[in-house]
């Protein structure tokens, strides 16, 4: 496997984990008692896995892009 195909697995893996933690914040919201302090941090996770999601897929494209 190449490292532009570990980026894109890394990437993958992540958008798995951020689509995991959206959910939840899904029920979070729907539920009759909303813990606010429960949804930042769950926002948080969000924002903080979108970063990551971004640093792969900016790897995988510099690597690509990359003459060799």
């Amino acid at each position: 496997m190449s490292s532009v195909d570990d980026a894109l697995a890394k990437a993958e893996e992540l958008l798995t984990q951020l689509n995991e933690r959206r959910e939840e914040l899904e029920r979070l919201a729907e539920a009759d008692d909303v813990d606010g302090e429960a949804a930042v941090d769950v926002i948080a996770e969000l924002a903080e896995l979108a970063r990551q999601i971004e640093v792969e897929l900016t790897r995988a494209r510099t690597m690509a892009d990359a003459p060799g």
